[in-house]
């Protein structure tokens, strides 16, 4: 039978739908091969895929001798979840066990457990036997998929608060977040590891696990030495207490032959095993009643290392730098040649008195030697004068007391000197005897070590050496050493009147029986018209071959013994000394 014209023309139009219909479908499988392709192969990839990482453990961290450890990471574990692996009529019985054996929120446990995603964490970082009691309840009650339970590392300070500011302390995720842990902190996270495994659409696993394993960190070898430091902690925080500093204080202890820091406090301290807990009573009973931002205020004050991040007036012992600069300029050639000066208990400079501390009782006649002996003002007044301001600043330059030193730890400040062009005879006068002008206790004690290194300059350094975690290879921090800032000559002038300091002079109360003590003491205002000083006191020893110098700064000592160097500073180095003399001498 014929079609009619009406049905070939519907049989055309189904047709022609059809064949629309099919280059729409071939167009549409097209852009999704060829243009989402891609886009979807990773998002099955990454559905179909389970990756938990393994924590790294951070390199170890020992003191100089390499016996003490003075921060180690320790095995502990993690517990995550594979939500779409855990059955729905498992989610509330499993969130229910998590949060009583961990101690968590059981409604914010509930809502990880119950979310559509691949993994997430629990808890991190918890003691095998907390684990334990986890995998037991899963064996109990027969939950074998969905939860898992990853080696982890954690943190451990063996001796607390030890050279806390030096150290520092990491974050959760193992991150150095302070001190050595910060500034070293590539070299001692490592490279994490991580379990990857391939799961059908319903979770199930396709085979075996990859297992890429972590790289730990490197290993750090301090130039702190844990017994120096010990003993520099104990007479810090004995002083402080004893003298009522109400803003602590701060020691460094530097071998001027290589740079190393033996000692570095600052009290008050802190825990590092519990960084961000009040440490001192006053804190503690405080702390319930502060607002959020005075505790952090608070926490970063406690955890910040006073010895190279705040700068103070150095006093008198910068008059050290002066005689240095004095002899080697030729201004002063015999420095026990009699009357060379005269104090007459002040001096006037452009217009300006400025005294002597002993203006009441002038020094009289002076040598040079006498001068330092006597802490007088007016002598080095005198001297800056004779040098000029442009040779000075040459040698504060020289000195590296314009820059920061370097030293491979967070938060190094840098001092504060009127610039040479604005420098005039009052502000050449006061600098000349370590006022109106601030640095770090960092660098006041490098420039001393420069002249107890036979006047070259030493760099300081806080790591000694880096050791690879894997193939055990040691790498030698070099020791870094600047130009010669004075003769060998002239320095050792300056340290044999710094031994008439502690023998005869200011100094006394530093004296060690049996060993030649060199220092000086200082006494400055910590800012102007504060009510407030800054005692301190610079002690090298021996000063016939000097292994060590001793810089202890007490910031506003307001206890019956005063404010003055050689009477509350000058002990603390005498104390020390006599432990860390006998010490050092038993390792030779």
């Amino acid at each position: 039978m014929p079609i009619s014209l009406t049905n070939k023309k519907k049989l055309r139009n189904t047709l022609l739908v059809a064949l629309f219909i099919i280059i729409l479908l071939t167009a549409r499988v097209s852009y999704i091969q060829f243009i989402w392709g891609p886009e979807l192969s990773n998002k099955a990839s990454a559905q179909q895929s389970q990756s938990r990482s393994i924590t790294a453990k951070r390199g170890t961290i020992y003191d100089s001798t390499g016996k003490y450890i003075l921060a180690v990471s320790s095995s502990v574990e993690s517990v995550n979840v594979n939500p779409t692996n855990i059955p729905a009529k498992d989610k509330e019985k499993i969130a229910q066990a998590l949060s009583n054996i961990f101690e968590l929120d059981y409604e914010k446990v509930l809502k990880k457990v119950s979310k559509r995603s691949s993994i997430e964490t629990i808890i991190k970082k918890v003691d095998k036997e907390k684990s334990d009691e986890l995998r037991n309840w899963m064996t109990e009650n027969n939950i074998t998929t969905g939860i898992n339970i990853d080696e982890d590392s954690k943190r451990y300070y063996p001796y607390g608060d030890l050279a806390a500011q030096v150290i520092g302390f990491c974050g959760s995720d193992n991150q150095g977040l302070d001190g050595i842990e910060a500034k070293y902190d590539d070299e001692l996270k490592g490279t994490n590891g991580k379990i990857q495994r391939q799961t059908n659409a319903t979770g199930e696993s396709l085979g075996g696990e990859e297992y890429i394993a972590a790289i730990d960190g490197n290993n750090l070898i301090l130039t702190i030495d844990m017994t120096i430091q010990s003993i520099v902690e104990k007479y810090l925080e004995e002083a402080c207490i004893d003298n009522v500093c109400t803003d602590g204080g701060s020691i460094i202890a530097m071998n001027p032959q290589n740079g190393d820091i033996l000692a570095m406090a600052t009290y008050p301290s802190y825990d590092l095993n519990s960084p961000y807990e009040p440490y001192t009573d006053e804190l503690k009973s405080a702390w319930d009643g502060m607002e959020q931002k005075d505790k952090t205020t608070a926490l970063q004050g406690m955890w910040r290392n006073k010895a190279i991040s705040d700068t103070y007036e150095p006093g008198s012992v910068f008059k050290t730098v002066t005689a240095s600069a004095a002899l080697e300029e030729g201004i002063i050639k015999d420095i026990d040649a009699p009357g060379q000066f005269c104090c007459t208990g002040s001096i006037q400079v452009a217009g300006a008195r400025i005294k002597c501390w002993r203006y009441y009782r002038p020094h009289g006649s002076e040598s040079l030697r006498e001068g330092l002996m006597n802490s007088c003002n007016p002598v080095f007044i005198g001297l800056g004068q004779k040098i000029g301001v442009t040779k000075y600043y040459d040698y504060l330059e020289k000195f590296g007391l314009f820059s920061k030193t370097g030293i491979r730890l967070p938060g190094e400040a840098n001092s504060i000197f009127v610039k040479e062009e604005k420098a005039g005879p009052v502000e050449l006068a006061t600098i000349s005897f370590g006022q109106r002008f601030e640095i770090t206790p960092l660098q006041m004690v490098t420039a001393v070590s420069t002249i107890a290194n036979h006047g070259v300059y030493i760099k300081p350094r806080i790591v000694k050496c880096i050791q690879n975690s894997e193939t055990g290879e040691i790498t030698e921090i070099p020791v870094e050493t600047g130009e010669q800032v004075i003769s060998k000559e002239n320095a050792e002038k300056v340290l044999s009147m710094m031994n008439s300091v502690v023998s005869e002079g200011t100094g006394k109360n530093a004296q060690v029986v049996g060993y030649n003590v060199g220092g000086k003491t200082g006494t400055s205002e910590d800012g102007v018209n504060t009510g407030k000083y800054v005692t301190s006191f610079c002690g090298v020893a021996e000063t016939d071959n000097p292994e060590i110098v001793l810089l202890i700064t007490l910031y506003n000592p307001t206890g019956e013994g005063g404010h003055q160097g050689g009477g509350v500073a000058a002990p603390v180095g005498g104390k020390i000394l006599s432990e860390v003399l006998p010490y050092l001498d038993s390792k030779t």
